[in-house]
């Protein structure tokens, strides 16, 4: 990111290809430079290729487990 005078509105290099794009209104797909950067880095998450760094999702015997130790753990009424 970039940061100009006070004056002069801030410029950020686009995500998908790193052109600059003044962050302003008339910059309508900001911080893209372009509605196909934008659906870009759009298909990139919907098809997995973009993540967010964590633990790993459970699976589908995981989540059986736990309900199982749940229903053990349980108080009887």
């Amino acid at each position: 990111m970039k940061s100009a005078a006070n004056d002069a509105p801030l410029e950020v290099a686009c995500p998908q290809c790193a052109t600059p794009v003044t962050w302003s209104a008339q910059s309508t797909y900001r911080p893209f430079c372009s509605q196909r950067c934008q659906l870009l880095d759009l298909g990139a998450w919907a098809d997995e290729s973009h993540r967010i760094s964590g633990e790993s999702d459970m699976d589908e015997a995981d989540i059986d487990t736990l309900l199982a130790q749940a229903d053990r753990d349980a108080p009887l009424s």
